[in-house]
This record gives C-alpha cells, sequence and structure tokens, in this order.
C-alpha cells in the first residue's frame, strides 16, 4: 500500500554516483522498492520486512556525509549553504590567482611573495574545499560508488601538502598555494552552476506539484458543506465543485454539469464539457457551471500524482545506451587514479622531470577528469524530456521507454475507439418479437455493466427511450470479445453481442449487435461509427517514419476492412478475442518492435503484451497501469508529437554522452603530457557538466516537429 512508502528530503546529493551510494546503503539494510533522485533530492523506500527503524535510516544517511532534511523545517534548509561556500572562497582565492598572474607578467607583491601570507589566504578555501569535497568522497568511497569529488579532494590537497613541506623548507619552486585554492574555488563554481542548470531540468515537477488543490468542499449526509484537506477525502466522498474552482480530486459527476479547461494536464487547450457520469480530473479548472462528484481515486492513485510520480521516477529506467556510461564510470574514478599515479613516476623517473612539475600533471590529470557528466548525460536529458511530454499530457514510462518508442518498426492500432470516434450511434433497431420497450430495457440494463465504447454509447442513447420501464436481472457476465449474457428471477437467459451468440450467424452482418431471450433473437442492432479525424494523418505520419501501420480489432471482418481500406492499412487482424489478440502482438513483437496504440482497458492484456503500449485513455487507471506510453486526451494526434520529442530526447542522450566519451578521452591524455595547468583543468572540468545539462536544457524549448 502507498501508506507503507516512506519519503525522505535529503541535501547533499550532487550527482549520480551520490544517489548511487545511498541506494546501496539502504538495500544492504534489507528495505524493498528503493529509489533515489539526486535532482529532486528524494529518497523513497518500503519498510518491508527490514528491522531497520527510520531513525537508524536518518543516522545512516547522515553518516554518508548528507543530510535529512526535516519535516516542517523544509523552507529553512542549511545556513552553509553552497553560495555562501563559493563567495568565501572566492574572496580569499582571487589575491592568490591575482599574484600568480602578476607573477607571470614580471610584477611581484611583497605581501603575497612571503609564503606564510600564501599559506593564510589559502587555509580557508582549502579548509572549504578539504570538508566540502573529503565529505562527499568518503561517503561515496564508503558506498562503493567512487565518485568526481574524490578526484578533487586527492588534487587539491596534494597540491596543499606539497606547498605546505615547500613553506616549512623556505623553497619556492614547491609552492602551489593558488593551485589548490583555485582548483576548490573553481570546483565550486562549477558544482553552483551545475545546481542551477539541474533545477531547470525538473521544471516540470514543480509545475505539476503546484496544480495540486489546498481545499475541497465535502457535502455531509446532513446537506452540509464543510471544507477540508484533500488528503483527508476519502474514496466514495461526495464534493461541491463552483465555478472558478480546480478539481480537488479525480471522480465522476453526480449531478450538474460544467465547461472544464484540462489542458495543464493532457495538453489540450479547448474546454471540455461534463455532465452526470463524466470524468473529472483532479487539478482541472472549472471556466463555468457547478456539479458535484464522487471521489473515485485519493492520494497517490489520482492522475496528477501518478504524473508527478513517474516524472520523477523517469530516470531509474535507464535507455540501453546508458549501461555502457554506467560500467565506464565504475571504473573510472579508480582508472583516474591510477592513470595520475603513473604521469607522476613515469613524469619523473622515465622522462626525468622534476618533482614538482610531473607532480603537477599528475594534479591536472586528476582535476580535468569528470565522470560525473558521463552519469548526468542521460538522467538530466530524460528529465527534460519527459517533463515536456506531461506539459503536454504524454505519460512515459522512464527512459527505457522513450529509446524504445523510437526503435518500433511495427504499430498495431485498436479499431473501436482508437482510429475510430468511439462514439457509436444507433442507425436503426428492428425489433423480432415482444415489446420494443421491454427490448430496450433489457439492452440498458445489459450494456451498463460492460465499459466497452459501444456499451457506453448504447446505455447514454437508450436511456432517453426507456419511458419508465425496468427489468431485473441478476448473474450479469461479461464475456470478452463475445458480449454479456444474464438471467431474471424466472430463469430466463438474457444475451447481447455480435453474431457469434446466434445458433446461425449471417453471413455478412455488418456492424450489428443481437440480443437474445433463451437463444431467440428478440431485436437486431445497426451501429454507426465514424473515423477520427486526425487518424489519417497520423498512419501517414507513422509511415513517413518507415513504421508498419496494422488494425487489430474484434470487431466483424467486412466492417474493419472497410476501416483499413478508408486509411490505406494493408495489415488487418478481424474477428480476434483477447487471446487471440495477445497472440497476434506477441508474433509481431518478436519480428520487429511493435507499438500497441489502444484504449487500455478492453485492450490492457495486448498494451502490456507490446514492446511498447500506447494507451488513447481519458485518464483510466488501467491505461496507466498496463501502458507505457498514455496519451491523457486521447487525441492521436499527440502520438506525432510524443515520438518527436521521445526521438529528440534519445538523440540529445547521444550527444552528451558523446561530449562525455570525448571531453575525457581528449583532456586526460593533454593533461598527462604536461600541456595543461591544473588551474585551467579545473576550470574545464567545472564546465564540462554544465555544457552536458545544458544541452538537456535546450530540448525544453527546441522545435522538434
Amino acid at each position: 500500500m502507498a501508506e507503507d512508502i516512506i519519503e525522505l528530503k535529503v541535501e547533499g546529493m550532487t550527482c549520480n554516483n551520490c544517489a548511487a551510494s545511498l541506494n546501496r546503503f539502504l538495500e544492504r539494510k534489507g528495505v524493498e522498492d528503493v529509489y533515489v533522485n539526486f535532482q529532486t533530492r528524494e529518497v523513497r523506500y518500503r519498510q518491508g520486512n527490514a528491522k531497520i527503524s527510520l531513525d537508524e535510516v536518518k543516522k545512516g544517511i547522515h553518516k554518508l556525509g548528507y543530510s535529512v532534511v526535516e519535516e516542517g523545517r523544509k523552507g529553512a534548509g542549511p545556513w552553509w549553504t553552497l553560495e555562501r561556500k563559493l563567495l568565501v572562497s572566492a574572496v580569499f582565492t582571487l589575491p592568490l590567482l591575482l599574484h600568480h598572474l602578476l607573477m607571470m607578467g614580471g610584477v611581484h607583491l611583497p605581501l603575497l611573495g612571503n609564503f606564510w601570507w600564501q599559506l593564510a589566504f589559502c587555509l580557508p578555501p582549502f579548509a572549504i574545499g578539504f570538508t566540502h569535497f573529503g565529505r562527499s568522497a568518503l561517503s561515496s568511497l564508503r558506498g562503493g560508488v567512487p565518485n568526481m569529488d574524490v578526484l578533487i579532494f586527492v588534487g587539491g590537497t596534494a597540491a596543499f601538502a606539497y606547498s605546505l613541506i615547500g613553506t616549512l623548507m623556505w623553497e619556492a619552486n614547491y609552492i602551489f598555494y593558488e593551485t589548490s585554492a583555485t582548483i576548490f574555488t573553481l570546483v565550486l563554481v562549477g558544482n553552483w552552476l551545475e545546481k542551477r542548470a539541474v533545477e531547470q531540468t525538473t521544471t516540470a515537477i514543480g509545475e505539476l506539484a503546484k496544480l495540486q488543490v489546498k481545499e475541497a468542499r465535502r457535502v455531509m449526509p446532513s446537506g452540509a458543506v464543510v471544507t477540508l484537506d484533500p488528503k483527508e477525502v476519502q474514496v466514495g466522498d461526495i464534493l461541491q465543485v463552483n465555478e472558478g474552482d480546480q478539481v480537488p480530486l479525480d471522480g465522476l459527476i453526480s449531478r450538474g454539469e460544467a465547461s472544464i479547461d484540462e489542458s495543464m494536464l493532457t495538453g489540450e487547450s479547448i474546454p471540455v464539457e461534463k455532465s452526470a457520469g463524466g470524468r473529472v480530473i483532479g487539478a482541472s479548472l472549472v471556466l463555468s457551471g457547478n456539479f458535484r462528484m464522487e471521489v473515485t481515486a485519493t492520494g497517490r492513485d489520482t492522475v496528477l500524482s501518478q504524473m508527478i510520480d513517474l516524472v520523477k521516477t523517469a530516470q531509474q529506467d535507464k535507455p540501453d545506451i546508458q549501461r555502457l556510461a554506467d560500467k565506464i564510470s565504475a571504473i573510472f574514478v579508480p582508472a583516474v587514479l591510477g592513470i595520475a599515479l603513473l604521469t607522476l613516476l613515469i613524469g619523473h623517473f622515465g622522462f626525468g622531470l622534476p618533482f614538482q612539475k610531473a607532480l603537477m600533471n599528475a594534479i591536472a590529470v586528476l582535476v580535468i577528469s569528470c565522470p560525473c557528466a558521463m552519469g548526468l548525460a542521460t538522467p538530466t536529458a530524460v528529465m527534460v524530456g519527459v517533463g515536456r511530454l506531461a506539459r503536454n499530457g504524454i505519460l512515459v514510462k522512464g527512459g527505457q521507454t522513450l529509446e524504445i518508442f523510437t526503435r518500433i518498426r511495427n504499430v498495431v492500432f485498436d479499431k473501436t475507439g482508437t482510429l475510430t470516434s468511439g462514439q457509436f450511434k444507433i442507425k436503426n433497431i428492428t425489433y423480432h418479437r415482444g415489446s420494443e420497450q421491454r427490448a430496450n430495457a433489457i439492452i440498458y440494463k445489459l450494456e451498463q455493466h460492460s465499459s466497452h465504447p459501444i456499451a457506453r454509447s448504447l446505455v447514454e442513447e437508450l436511456g432517453r427511450r426507456l419511458n419508465g420501464v425496468e427489468v431485473e436481472l441478476a448473474q450479469v457476465e461479461e464475456q470478452k470479445g463475445i458480449g454479456i449474457a444474464a438471467s431474471d428471477k424466472a430463469g430466463n437467459a438474457y444475451r447481447i453481442g455480435s453474431g457469434r451468440i446466434l445458433r446461425h450467424p449471417p453471413a455478412n452482418e455488418g456492424q450489428c449487435l443481437y440480443l437474445t431471450e433463451n437463444g431467440e433473437l428478440l431485436a437486431t442492432i445497426e451501429i454507426a461509427d465514424e473515423l477520427k479525424p486526425e487518424a489519417r494523418s497520423a498512419i501517414d505520419f507513422l509511415r513517413s517514419q518507415g513504421i508498419q501501420p496494422a488494425i487489430l480489432s474484434g470487431d466483424r471482418r467486412g466492417r474493419t476492412e472497410e476501416v483499413a481500406a478508408e486509411l490505406g492499412i494493408s495489415r488487418v487482424f478481424a474477428e480476434q478475442l483477447p487471446e487471440q489478440k495477445l497472440q497476434v502482438v506477441g508474433r509481431l513483437s518478436a519480428e520487429a518492435p511493435t507499438a500497441m496504440i489502444g484504449d487500455g482497458i478492453n485492450d490492457a492484456p495486448a498494451l502490456a503484451k507490446a514492446t511498447v503500449g500506447v494507451s488513447l485513455s481519458n485518464a483510466s487507471q488501467a491505461a496507466i497501469q498496463s501502458a507505457q506510453i498514455v496519451l491523457l486526451n486521447g487525441r492521436l494526434e499527440h502520438l506525432k508529437k510524443a515520438w518527436n520529442i521521445s526521438r529528440h530526447t534519445v538523440l540529445t542522450i547521444r550527444q552528451n554522452l558523446f561530449w562525455a566519451f570525448a571531453y575525457n578521452i581528449v583532456a586526460i591524455p593533454i593533461a598527462a603530457m604536461g600541456f595543461l595547468n591544473p588551474m585551467w583543468g579545473a576550470l574545464f572540468m567545472a564546465f564540462s557538466d554544465v555544457v552536458v545539462i545544458g544541452n538537456s536544457i535546450r530540448l525544453k524549448y527546441k522545435k522538434v516537429d
């Protein structure tokens, strides 16, 4: 249950390696479903059978070098912030750096020419760097995932220690205080820029979180209306929603009607008219009208909460392209330490370089290398891409889904409600025996027990024709792909469905349903449906991308082939039962990556079976649970937008990884050969992460069509 999930806000995580060390710590303690996100600073886990208490978890996190933000103090934050550390460090580093640059120009400052004064100026930035990077380095080593701060800590400390020895020996060739101070200060600059940039990748979460409604008006059994926190509302409660309000939670309208703006959730700018029986989504805005609604979902089960969770957890599911980067990152820091040591030893003993020159080359290797760029390449791009999709009403479950979706070569469409409007009309009802009103009442009663689009349309239309006639039915059972069966108190058996329920099915029944009583035909219902206006353009777009479309339907072959002909689709699978649909989707997925596009309710098994399941359901729970991609507004034209944003997200990941690998492959040898001062190395390293994150942020605004 959602109540078992423990959530913590943790400060101090700066990269994926930080998150990995925390993740490993919690998993070793036996807790389940661990989720750590350094970008949103969230840690979530399920207690399960683990014996560790919450206080022990908090103490363990603190020992690793991170701090848990206690509830009620979220706004305050620590006083000794990254910004303050950077400011103090910069103030003391600038004189040392200025003195170094002036000396290179032949100008000497008597005060800073004194080694003890240089030590005094270097001590504050060194102390800040030693504690800031040392704490992070130690925690990463404890977690078994050494991070970039290990390299910075070793490089900056080595330069300081060597300079301190030079001061005690009063040897000018040993003094590199400006190098130690500048390394720590420049990397703090990079961390600050990185922090600000990462915040830009998580804006979608903030925007969605702001939509959460702060209060709801519950209608009490006495008729009184009380205002309360939505967290106190339970499923089944009746809420009053007025013009100008945000809908507090997900539910069904029980009375009244309204025009509702759902654009902030579905990306659909046109207001939607809702009346009794209509589904409403929490956080949507009531433009006009008022209504009472029955709550169907609260807490984590609401569409908005699931959207937020999907965006937050997107980076956990890594694309295949990130697997290689992860493997390299795991050995990167030990490898760089080895290269730095070899640079020192080979430079001094092999090439006869002065020890201080060989040491500076080794330090340059340490500070220019950047494993964080590889770690940031995927999660930042995925977070921005998934956030952009969410703002357009498209939910995507993880980075791997984005990558796989761009590789699909087959798209299988359900027909009813997907390619067609799903708003069926009764063309004609032929009554073969008995009362017309009684037949209508039986149809109405049977179809109330089905979620199929045809059933919903029949219930809506026949509800206006009943004229007070009612029938009592029992043991109602929906037979997927066939119809609905029931009986009455007298033992009469009723069935409604396709021609399969008849003793002698017609050869060409068209778009018809049949109602029988004890096997005898009572009525024939002719149904009319129409194509969605955007269906043709969606199919044409997929073809232009080299993707083969197909139709998979339980409907009669004649009607299915008619729709396929209108859309120019050659592959048709008609008259398929749910089990047969699974076989078809499984067979196509084995041939090539296949996407199944359906309504998320009747097609839930097929959606789960496909390589990628795409649901056009209008915010149904079944859709969100069974599909990897959910188009909340149910419009096919958003399929093109989902494809394009996914493609550009994967492209951005590849660009980021190329930069991360190329930077390190080029920079480390240059530093090892002595062509790079450690201060320049620190400057380049500080900005390497920002390049990756900046490229990811560009995805928020670039044109993708």
